[in-house]
């Protein structure tokens, strides 16, 4: 059973940044794809940022430009990096690690991202 723990989140307020981190248990050399989603307060879970076994990115448009997803294969983490916050990025954060092979699907336990002044 891999284990993900992510850490990074808290309180900022608009305008600030804040980067989350995602350490797996297990080598993230031999992934799927890595994403970063969210869940604000009565909203359904939403993708935020993904990246691919080759390194390709993609955002949702509401993050695109304020946001960076990457990687550190040698610490088996993911971050995202997230910049100019706004409140509407207000949420509980989650990461996502699909491992090959077999498609084993991971997540971690979620970490609050609150932006207010």
């Amino acid at each position: 059973q891999v284990q993900l723990v992510e850490s990074g989140g808290g309180l900022v307020q608009p305008g600030g940044s804040l980067r989350l981190s995602c350490a797996a248990s297990e080598s993230i050399l031999s992934i799927n794809h890595a994403g970063w989603y969210r869940q604000g307060p009565g909203k359904q879970r939403e993708l935020v940022a993904i990246i691919t076994a080759g390194g390709s990115t993609n955002y949702a448009d509401s993050v695109k430009g304020r946001f960076t997803i990457s990687r550190d294969n040698a610490k088996n983490t993911v971050y995202l990096q997230m910049n100019s916050l706004k409140p509407e990025d207000t949420a509980v954060y989650y990461c996502n690690v699909v491992f090959t092979p077999g498609y084993r699907d991971y997540w971690g336990q979620g970490t609050q991202v609150t932006v207010s002044s």
